[in-house]
């Protein structure tokens, strides 16, 4: 057996796994969101017997999906902006200035993801009950989502601020560049994918939050994975959960391919430009 004809037959092996892991339930879903009330679909059929859109149709007259969508598409972008502009000045600090600890103190901004997130959710919403924050539910939610995805900003924008060449830097104050152009001509361009990226993973994970928009927001702001598991847990009907679960998953899985599109293009060793 060749060498080549082995990496085909592992590229064949992962694609068939890449199948059944992804494709099949994204298909199963489908599916069962097309499934039409007035024949159901039983385990000795294929395929449904009657498939409509009757279900798509009954979720957006007869549930909470436009006030959890427009909450959730303001929430999203709220907080990536928000995470942003905290995670910037330790993402400088890490990137840029040489202190003692400085690898350790990168390490300690990821300890956040260790403890699973459910965990962190509860705790840091008994915070903001504590601080009193919790009058304002939509301000304090869109403060936890910010915090709650920072070891994902800050290391994002301290690779990106690592990625900025000195001698850039050096050419434009020597040249007697201000203070924003430096950061315009130096900073900007190798900071650029990063700040995308950074604006797309929070926004997914804001987006995909579900236990601090329970906890603080219930009853009266609602999200679509709060209202996806509000279903799943008191009248689960399967079409109703897969229209949520299709709602909730395909605008996100479309902005991570987006994300990968711009890392991809992305080369570091270009990413500053002449002034």
């Amino acid at each position: 057996m060749t060498a080549q004809t082995l990496n085909r037959g592992l590229m064949a092996l992962l694609m068939a796994v890449c199948t059944i892991w992804l494709v099949l339930p994204f298909m199963m879903a489908v599916l069962w969101s097309l499934v039409d009330p007035s024949e159901p679909w039983t385990a000795d059929r294929l395929l449904p017997p009657a498939m409509s859109f009757h279900r798509w149709r009954d979720m957006w007259e007869n549930s909470l999906l436009k006030d959890a969508l427009l909450t959730s598409y303001a929430l999203a972008p709220l907080a990536a902006i928000l995470s942003l502009l905290l995670a910037m000045p330790t993402a400088y600090a890490l990137g840029r200035i040489d202190f003692p600890g400085r690898e350790t103190a990168k390490l300690m901004c990821l300890l956040p993801l260790v403890v699973p997130g459910f965990v962190t959710a509860i705790f840091f919403s008994a915070l903001l009950f504590q601080l009193g924050l919790n009058t304002w539910r939509f301000g304090a939610i869109l403060f936890a989502h910010a915090v709650l995805a920072l070891p994902f900003a800050i290391r994002i924008l301290t690779v990106s601020f690592e990625q900025v060449r000195q001698d850039h830097i050096d050419a434009a104050r020597d040249l007697g560049a201000s203070g924003w152009a430096r950061f315009r001509v130096a900073y900007l361009p190798a900071l650029r994918p990063g700040i995308f990226a950074t604006l797309l993973i929070v926004f997914v994970q804001s987006i995909e939050e579900f236990a601090i928009a329970f906890i603080i927001g219930s009853p009266d702001i609602v999200t679509i994975p709060t209202l996806l598991f509000s279903s799943l847990g008191t009248d689960f009907v399967r079409p109703k959960a897969a229209v949520l679960s299709l709602i909730l998953v395909v605008p996100n899985v479309i902005l991570m391919l987006i994300l990968e599109r711009l890392l991809k293009s992305a080369n570091p060793a270009l990413s500053s430009g002449k002034g």
